[in-house]
């Protein structure tokens, strides 16, 4: 073979591999030529949704959470299973996500492929959704940069281990966090998101009802909190879908709130308890507290930097037509 031809030929490769393995350079305005419309489409999208199904909000920010921490912010997450796989979606941690976080991408999908086909990912879209969200639930603003490409698999074997559960010991769940690079304190303010929403009371019926001979519930929880808990919860077993919020004193805002509640034993969630008292946590609990606006800039920069996460390029990825199907 002719000598320049492999050197051309090598460098090519080089380039290439480089292309696929490189982070990919984010940017606010990446879509600014290719698809102006792209901010209104979606803030469109996002708005109208939340007012219909206010809940939309915190489905969102679960959903983003949950796409990120298993392979990065490559919407793998919103792949539906066929006969020959089965995705992401159908990973036991991830059967409770709430079905309109799933909706308002797809919405907004379809009608950004009417304006700008082929061109805007949908990890971008459940990026940029979930900001907006988020704010309009009463969070604080922060940037989202864009420019991510779709995954090209999604294995509900690729979760495990990846997503903390609320019955795990608060150690292996700052392990998991600090895993993807997370400090402490980005931890607990990440987790703040729980000021909206609501868990299925399956959820923590462990730490609820007899957990030992001697204790009825977890002593974490504040009894008069426990008995109502107990009375919400009583029919689980034959209604799995049976809730509580999250945040029962201000469940529908975007608050500190959140915070004040576990500290008092309100917290659902047996990670709840063990975050206000472990002796990592606790400072930060009690930090965001007493200072929302201290929160708020944590949590603003704590969702920057989740966002990015293991984010896709070149052709480790592509822009999907459908958000809940690979191209190919």
């Amino acid at each position: 073979m002719d000598a320049l031809v492999l050197v051309v030929l090598t460098i090519t490769g080089v380039l290439l591999a480089a292309d696929a393995a490189s982070p990919p350079l984010l940017t606010t305005g990446y879509y600014a030529r290719s698809c102006p419309k792209f901010e209104q489409i979606v803030q469109e999208t996002t708005t109208n949704k939340q007012i219909v199904s206010p809940t939309t909000a915190a489905a969102a920010l679960r959903l983003f959470f949950h796409d990120c921490f298993v392979g990065g912010c490559d919407a793998s997450v919103l792949v539906s299973s066929t006969a020959f796989n089965k995705a992401e979606r159908d990973a036991d941690i991830n059967r409770s996500l709430p079905g309109d976080g799933f909706d308002v991408v797809i919405r907004a999908k379809t009608a950004l492929e009417q304006a700008c086909p082929g061109v805007v990912s949908c990890a971008d879209i459940l990026a940029e959704a979930t900001r907006n969200l988020a704010v309009m639930a009463g969070g604080p603003f922060y940037t989202v940069k864009l420019g991510r490409k779709d995954s090209l698999t999604s294995r509900a074997s690729d979760v495990d281990g990846h997503l903390p559960l609320p019955s795990m010991p608060m150690n292996q769940i700052i392990g998991i966090f600090q895993s993807k690079g997370f400090l402490i304190g980005e931890m607990v303010a990440l987790v703040g998101a729980h000021t909206i929403g609501f868990s299925h009371c399956k959820e923590f019926s462990a730490i609820l009802y007899n957990i030992s001979r001697t204790m009825e519930s977890d002593p974490g929880y504040y009894p008069e909190f426990a008995k109502s808990l107990k009375s919400a919860c009583a029919d689980y077993h034959n209604n799995p879908t049976l809730s509580v919020f999250n945040d029962v004193m201000t469940p529908n805002k975007f608050d500190n709130m959140y915070y004040s509640n576990i500290q008092k034993g309100l917290g659902l969630l047996a990670s709840d308890h063990g975050m206000s008292s472990d002796l990592r946590t606790r400072p930060f609990v009690e930090l965001y507290s007493r200072d929302q606006n201290a929160f708020f800039k944590a949590f603003g920069a704590a969702m920057e930097k989740m966002s990015v996460v293991g984010v896709k390029s070149g052709t480790a990825g592509e822009i999907r037509r459908r958000c809940d199907a690979l191209n190919n």
